[in-house]
């Protein structure tokens, strides 16, 4: 019954959303982390809609800033015009000028504007790092924010983030994620009541310290163009022999995580998380077409992290998105004893020896 609930509500608002005051010119900007999951989103149905809940870690230091010059709009004019680290990007350019189009059912004075927007990234290219996660979350704030100053809408923190993710959704899933800081979690599920298929809500009543000090050691192991698309890898899904066992899969393994991040027992979060990242693996690889994302380097990796995990008898775990490059996450306490391990044992399996030492945030923020 409520399953569009959000999208009836903001096509309702859109009603009230028209006619500008001016003067209605100005620049807004705003910095969104990206996020790593912890159960994975690998499927999706309607206008991206998760097949699956899914819950991340928000991440610091790896995030995009996104600033919207603005000003009235020339019926002849194309309404945006995008920079991607200071050069005209005109690939990006058709993508957010399609995403715009699609979101001014919900924000129709968009169309009255020409946007000029500006963006850049803390992280490298092909880093691992979920760049549309954090791209589509920081442009659906500036846009919330313009709303916020010329309507008087979206006055409450609840509403206005609630809103921006949203529309980050429908330009990226897993955007709708980096909209809240530390754990977000996106999907419908029965362990959580106010869960939605639409929007992110924040994971944060009950969870254990130690779970809020965690970093993410992200190790590019391949830099090389993603060879699977977020859109051809859900693809993947709707066919699958086990998508359906996949989907009953996440349920029970976001239930097993809430309590183990709620009891503060690391062991066992561990093991979740292990589990999402090769079954993520495993599903692609049983895919027709079938497809191998992780490379040798990956593989040696992961045993030498077990290997030492078992000896040192300490908490870490790992995780890997849809490709070859993997996330480490530990905790404060072990800090100096991971970074040590890093930097002796798997800096040579990287490429370049690069990587990227990385921590759980906060969230987005607005720039002034």
């Amino acid at each position: 019954m409520n399953e569009n609930k959000f999208t009836r509500k903001y096509l309702q608002d859109a009603k009230h959303l028209i006619d500008l005051n001016s003067p209605y010119s100005g620049r807004v900007s705003w910095e969104s982390p990206s996020n790593i999951a912890l159960v994975k989103y690998w499927g999706k149905y309607g206008d991206q809609l998760p097949q699956n809940p899914s819950l991340s870690f928000t991440l610091k230091h790896s995030k995009t800033k996104t600033s919207i010059d603005y000003q009235h709009r020339d019926g002849n004019q194309s309404n945006v015009d995008f920079y991607f680290e200071g050069k005209r990007n005109e690939k990006f350019e058709a993508k957010i000028s399609r995403y715009i189009e699609k979101i001014s059912a919900y924000m129709p004075f968009l169309s009255q504007l020409q946007l000029k927007i500006d963006s850049a990234n803390t992280f490298p290219h092909s880093a691992g790092i979920a760049s549309s996660a954090s791209s589509f979350s920081a442009l659906a704030l500036c846009l919330c924010s313009m709303e916020k100053k010329y309507f008087g809408t979206l006055q409450s923190d609840d509403e206005f983030y609630q809103k921006a993710s949203f529309l980050a959704r429908l330009g990226s899933g897993s955007a709708c994620r980096s909209t809240y800081g530390k754990l977000a979690l996106w999907g419908k599920t029965d362990a959580i009541s106010n869960s939605s298929n639409e929007v992110a809500i924040p994971v944060d009543n009950g969870i254990n310290p130690v779970f809020k000090s965690y970093h993410d050691a992200i190790l590019i192991i391949d830099s090389g163009q993603k060879e699977l698309s977020s859109t051809g890898g859900h693809a993947l899904m709707e066919n699958h022999k086990y998508a359906y066992t996949r989907y009953n899969q996440a349920q029970e393994n976001l239930k097993s995580i809430l309590a183990h991040l709620q009891s503060g027992n690391e062991a066992g979060f561990a093991q979740v998380v292990e589990n999402e990242a090769m079954s993520l693996h495993a599903l692609m690889m049983s895919s027709i077409p079938s497809v191998v994302l992780l490379k040798p380097n990956t593989l040696v990796a992961i045993e030498r992290l077990k290997e030492f995990r078992l000896k040192e008898n300490i908490n870490f775990t790992f995780t890997l998105d849809a490709g070859p490059n993997i996330h480490i996450l530990y905790p404060q306490s072990v800090c100096e004893q991971m970074v040590r391990f890093i930097e002796s044992n798997l800096l040579n399996l990287c490429e370049n020896g690069r990587w990227i030492d990385d921590e759980i945030s906060v969230g987005p923020t607005q720039i002034e």
